[in-house]
């Protein structure tokens, strides 16, 4: 099997199930190219229709570093900003901060942010495990149940598409 199915996991043991969510995919690539493909290659599979601008999205950008920026750039040139990049640690762990409400509107409030903590680890030299957990969603105020439904909905597709994008198979199949 190339790639199991996207699952949500409602036991994440940092964090607050209620409040967070927490998918898995295993993608068959080796952990330094999951991890780039993920990161600085996001735009090989970040959905256009995923966007907050106000015209459609030409590229997703993952800034690789500390501190960098999460954002979207309109077919017009303009920069939409979704979060920071808060932890780099290639290959093993990038996080970002989420500032999209449950009604996908940026809130440049770091306070009403929550937090998108993406895990590789190697099961074998071209296989790997890849965690997605997107916790402290009850940090987006009334919106958050909203939030974390469309999430719940939205993350596993973006990872199959990321499994995808991902893969040394020229043709991937479901499992």
């Amino acid at each position: 099997m190339t790639r199991r199915a996207v699952e949500r996991d409602r036991d994440a043991t940092s964090t607050d199930p209620e409040t967070s969510a927490r998918f898995s995919i295993e993608v068959h690539a080796p952990i330094e190219r999951a991890f780039d493909v993920f990161t600085i290659g996001i735009d090989s599979w970040w959905p256009r229709d995923h966007r907050v601008g106000r015209v459609e999205m030409a590229s997703a950008v993952l800034e690789p570093r500390t501190g960098g920026r999460w954002y979207e750039v309109g077919v017009d040139g303009t920069t939409s900003d979704w979060g920071l990049v808060l932890v780099w640690d290639p290959p093993r762990h990038v996080a970002m901060s989420w500032h999209l409400d449950g009604d996908f509107r940026y809130d440049a409030d770091r306070g009403a942010s929550s937090r998108v903590d993406v895990f590789f680890e190697a099961v074998d030299p071209t296989t790997t495990t890849v965690t997605l957990v997107h916790s402290g969603l009850d940090r987006h105020g009334e919106s958050w149940i909203r939030l974390r439904d469309a999430i719940s909905r939205g993350w596993p597709r973006d990872l199959r598409r990321f499994a995808d994008a991902s893969s040394l198979d020229t043709n991937v199949s479901e499992h």
